[in-house]
């Protein structure tokens, strides 16, 4: 049994996604990053950076595994599902699985917090970020004219990158003249196992309503200490 430790963020998504592609029992172990569960000393056990997700494998040893990439390479590993075993074809897969780590997540993070949470908007910043989220956008989109997924079949490469894209709104950053990328977003958005992973853990519920801004200001706040 594997134990998840996620929230329902973009990173999160993309081992749950996994999870359930994959078909892997699990127990889900939700932490609240709005009350610092991350950085309690029994999760910096497992994850000393403090972030989510992480794993530990029970079959494996107990053996944990933290950083998003690393954990869908295991998982990959481990079932002998979405990476291939050798070969161009793997490597394939991971340039594209560590173009997301490098690349996507870390840009559409930074234009997150400058078009969302930052409370001085500089517009320099903003522009900076959505630009090179934008442009990210176009090399996939470029890719994705000649495969019908990221790296040819589907893949862990997915997996990673589909949580982030579909949150592009967020970012500030729109997909108009990108048909390939749209294509590609509906058609994994649309895979059962996708679907299941994408809602773990469920969003969580507030005993008093909030407004948009309560809620922007409450994820600034966390973000800036």
């Amino acid at each position: 049994m594997i134990d998840l430790y996620t929230a329902a963020t973009p990173n999160g998504h993309k081992v749950s996604i996994a999870l359930e592609e994959m078909g892997l029992p699990y127990t889900l172990r939700a932490l609240s990053l709005s009350k610092g569960e991350q950085k309690t000393p029994e999760f910096l056990a497992i994850n000393p950076n403090g972030r989510i997700p992480a794993i530990v494998d029970h079959a494996a040893g107990d053996l944990a595994i933290f950083e998003s990439g690393a954990i869908l390479m295991y998982l990959a590993e481990k079932t002998g599902t979405f990476l291939p075993a050798s070969g161009p074809a793997r490597w394939q897969v991971i340039q594209w699985l560590m173009f997301q780590m490098g690349g996507i997540g870390p840009m559409m993070g930074q234009a997150n917090v400058f078009y969302r949470y930052a409370p001085e908007k500089i517009p320099f910043a903003i522009g900076r970020y959505q630009r090179e989220v934008r442009r990210l956008f176009e090399v996939l989109e470029g890719q994705l004219g000649r495969e019908e997924f990221i790296a040819g079949e589907y893949s862990i490469a997915d997996m990673a990158t589909w949580p982030w894209v579909a949150s592009y709104q967020w970012s500030g950053v729109e997909l108009d003249g990108l048909p390939n990328l749209q294509r590609w977003l509906a058609a994994v958005g649309a895979r059962p196992g996708v679907i299941r992973g994408r809602v773990v853990p469920e969003p969580l519920a507030v005993a008093e309503p909030k407004s948009r801004d309560a809620l922007v200001a409450e994820v600034r706040d966390k973000l800036l200490v």
